[in-house]
């Protein structure tokens, strides 16, 4: 099933990365990587459609998905024990 990720999760999310810059500073980035690319696709699909540069809209659309991949696939390698993640659980 699939559940995506609210902006309030986002938000918990992000308050952890701030307040935890100094311990995880590369997973802090990371995460900033993601939301940019999101807020990217969500701001670029309008002037794609009205530049007629449809080849974009798909990239736009993956881009606004980002943030959910990103906390199920460190939610599947939290549960496999692959790496840590302590803002999972809020």
């Amino acid at each position: 099933m699939f559940h995506a990720v609210s902006l309030k999760e986002l938000h918990r999310i992000k308050k952890w990365h701030v307040a935890h810059k100094a311990e995880h500073p590369l997973e802090y980035e990371l995460l900033d990587l993601v939301l940019t690319l999101w807020l990217m696709g969500w701001v670029g699909w309008i002037p794609a459609l009205m530049l007629h540069v449809l080849w974009t809209l798909p990239l736009c659309a993956l881009a606004m998905l980002l943030p959910t991949g990103y906390v199920r696939l460190r939610a599947r390698a939290h549960q496999r024990q692959r790496l840590r993640c302590d803002w999972l659980v809020g």
